[in-house]
Parts: structure tokens; sequence; C-alpha cells
């Protein structure tokens, strides 16, 4: 019990520099590793089955982000919730909170499950799937959406696994799965012969191992939080509460689909399904590129969200400006690495000589402002750790429903395929702006004296 403790008391003494390089670089590894399987996954469809493969994956995977997104509800919000909670030495609400959570995992599931045999066709045609790809993209996304409850049960446990301070084992719940898909991916895929569906069944396999081994992690007593029949019976305050810390997240989430389906609209109308499977692999460069950021975030947020809770404000600041200064250094490494060698990055994934011309094209134009987006990715999440809605909820917005959503729609009726490409600096760059006001604004609690705050209670009634 008292190294269960330590996992969470660490947050509160440990030096920041030494903590947060603890907590981000297992955060770091977890999530390269985990989107080293995505980028298999697309590298062995694109050579078993061709860019048609590809654009019928990048066509499903709004449907995923949807399943990710209400993880990410749960996951984010209620680990802000229980971080702060642990921070202000109430361990068992912290604990009432988890279970009533887990709780909330189980009834998501059912109702995937229950959506997968009778909203996938409609909802893949309205996200653009035409007639040659749409059999591709539900036979790709049908495993998946049937097994929503491992999905949602290890990508929530994850985000609060971290924030009890134990980020080592948090590592280990991610590389398990995607080293696990790897392998499998080969198999399914190629060996026997499945194509598209190969990639999802061995997914599907990957997070049911890692969903076990989970469980029984709270099961066997090895974490600071427990799962109690007692306390799983939802309270509309503790689930109040985690939805609306949680909510920018779900936002971001959903956005990213929103934005997936207005994106290859506007591939398919200006320049076909081709692009559509171009762009699907330009993400998966900008998903890898991406992570180290996201994992430096998810490091900073356990430690602001405990000693924002225990009124520790230099501890915080001093944890959000390194956090500042490092996602900014690998923001510029990003903008260099992909202006530097965008063909080697593209021939990762394909040898069709048309479509690594059209990659390199896309990646140098969608990068250009890649330099900014650290501060984005910083700002948002600083935010919703301290349990202030209101404007997680706007930056989380920012980027990809105020700005590139609009922008994509509108551009490419003028410039063509251009226009989306050009929509993503654009984006970023109004974006950053944006950040960066409401950083100055609330200056005084980051970066100064931190002495004028809303209590976590005063969070959730006023959203502020």
């Amino acid at each position: 019990m008292v190294q269960q403790k330590e996992q969470s008391t660490r947050l509160g003494t440990e030096p920041i520099p030494q903590l947060l390089k603890s907590l981000s670089i297992p955060a770091i590894i977890g999530m390269l590793v985990m989107s080293l399987y995505n980028i298999v996954d697309t590298i062995f469809i694109s050579y078993a089955v061709g860019i048609d493969g590809v654009a019928a994956v990048t066509i499903a995977f709004p449907v995923m982000i949807i399943m990710m997104a209400l993880a990410a509800a749960l996951g984010m919000g209620g680990s802000s919730v229980i971080s702060r909670r642990l921070g202000e030495k109430r361990e068992a609400e912290a604990n009432r909170v988890f279970s009533n959570i887990i709780s909330l995992v189980v009834v998501l599931g059912l109702l995937g499950a229950a959506a997968s045999f009778t909203l996938l066709e409609p909802v893949l045609t309205i996200f653009g799937a035409t007639e040659n790809i749409i059999g591709l993209a539900h036979d790709y996304i049908f495993p998946i959406t049937l097994a929503t409850i491992f999905f949602t049960f290890s990508f929530t446990t994850n985000a609060i696994i971290r924030s009890e301070g134990n980020a080592r084992f948090a590592m280990v719940t991610m590389i398990i799965p995607s080293v696990l898909n790897i392998i499998l991916d080969p198999i399914f895929i190629i060996w026997l012969d499945m194509g598209v569906q190969g990639a999802s069944v061995a997914t599907v396999i990957s997070q049911a191992s890692v969903s076990f081994v989970v469980l029984y992690y709270f099961l066997a007593g090895r974490s600071s939080l427990f799962i109690r029949l007692s306390e799983m019976m939802p309270e509309l305050k503790i689930v109040k509460e985690v939805f609306i810390v949680g909510l920018p997240a779900f936002v971001r989430q959903v956005a990213g689909s929103v934005m997936m389906v207005a994106i290859n609209a506007m591939l398919i109308q200006y320049g076909g399904e081709f692009y559509v499977g171009v762009f699907g692999i330009v993400q998966r460069i900008a998903m890898i590129t991406l992570m180290p950021m996201m994992g430096i975030l998810q490091g900073m947020q356990p430690i602001v969200g405990y000693n924002y809770g225990a009124q520790d404000f230099a501890r915080m600041q001093e944890a959000i400006k390194l956090s500042l200064k490092v996602v900014t250094g690998f923001s510029i490494g990003v903008f260099l690495l992909v202006m530097l060698i965008p063909q080697w990055l593209m021939t990762v994934f394909t040898s069709d000589p048309e479509v690594i011309e059209a990659g390199v094209y896309a990646m140098r134009i969608i990068f250009a402002a890649a330099f900014v987006i650290g501060v984005q990715v910083i700002s948002g999440g600083l935010y919703q750790a301290l349990g202030k809605a209101k404007p997680a909820l706007i930056l989380s917005m920012a980027r990809q429903v105020l700005f590139l959503i609009p922008l994509v729609l509108i551009l490419p009726q003028f410039i063509g395929v251009w226009g989306v490409w050009i929509a993503f600096p654009a984006a970023d760059i109004l974006a950053f702006a944006l950040s960066l006001y409401f950083l100055y604004k609330d200056r005084n609690l980051f970066f100064k004296g931190g002495n004028t705050i809303h209590r976590p209670e005063e969070v959730v009634r006023t959203g502020t």
C-alpha cells in the first residue's frame, strides 16, 4: 500500500525535470510504438491490397476516431478528476470516480457492439465511401466496432493509470497491443489472405489481450485504485464532472473525425480516391511525428493536476514552462525532418512513384507551419488538467473545428486539391495565435503568481 501511495505522492515531491522526464518518456515510447502498429497496418495494406485499401481504411478511420473520442472523454476527464482528488488527499473519492468510469466503459462497449450491426454501412456512406471501396471499408471497421469494449477499456484506463503517477505501466499497456499487432499483421493480412479485415482482426486481438492485463493490474491490487462493485452504480455528480472535464478531449477527437470526413469528401470531389489514399499515408506520418509532443503533454498533465489540487503553484508553473520549451523543440525538429527528407518518409509506405510524388508535394505544404504545433498541444491539455472546461473546449476546437474544417471546405472550390493541403498550415497559424492569447490572458496563474484560482468544485459548477 505504501508503494501504491508513492505512485501519486511523488507528483508533489520529486524534482520537476526528473518527474516530467520519468512520466513523459514512457508515454512517448508507448505512443510511438502504438503509432507504429498503425503505420505497419498501412504498409502491409498498401503493398498487399494497394492504394484502394489505404483509401478504404482512411474512409473508415473516422468511425474509430469516434470510439476513441468516447474513451478520451472518460479517460482524460477521469484522470484529471482523479489526479486532483489525489492531490487533495481525497483517496476514497478518487476511487469512487474510478469505479463509476469502469461502469460507463461497459455501457459504451455494449452500445458500440449493437451499432456495428445496424449503423455501419449508412455511416460509411455518409463518411464518403464510394461503391469501389465501401466493401473494403466495412470489412475493416466491423470487427473493431464489434469489440468496442476492449478499445474503450484500454484507452480509458491508460489515462487513469498515468493520473496516479504510474507512467511505466501505462507505457507497457500501449506497447503490448502494438507489438502483438505488428506480429499478427502479416499473419492475417498476407498469410491468411484476409486483406484489410486481417488488419482489424489483428488489432482487436491485441486490444483484447491488453484489456485482460490491465484488468488483472487493478484486481490484483497493484494500483492505488480499486474496482468496487458497490461503487459502480453511476452517480450523476461524478458522471457530470468527468464529462465536463473530458468534453474538450471528446470534442477534439470528434472534430478529428469530422475533419477527416470533410477532407476525404473534398479530395474525392476534386482529386479522386487516389488522393484519399495519399492523404492516408501522409496522415500516418503526421501521427507519428505528433506522438512525442502528446507524450510530453501526458507527462505534464498529472503533475499539473496534482499540484494544482495541492495548491503548490510553483511546481505547477515549473512543469508548464518546461513542457512548453520541450514541445517547441520537438515542433521545430518535425518541421525540419519533413522539409528535408519527405521522399524517404513516403518510400517507407509505397514504391509507387506517382503516390510518392503526390505525397511529397502534399507533406511539404501540410507541415509548412509544423513548428508552432507544440504550443497548441500543451495549451489545450493544460486547461484540461486544471479542470477549466471552457478554455480547454475552445482550444480543443480551435484548430480543427474553428479553422481547419471551414478552410478545407472553402479553399478547394478555388484551387482544387491544393486548397486541402494549404488549409493545414493556415489553421496551424490561427490556432497558435489563439493559444498564445489564452496563455497570455492567464499568465499570472501559469507563469507568475497563481494566487487567483477557481477551486476544482467551482470549476465543475461554473465551467470556467
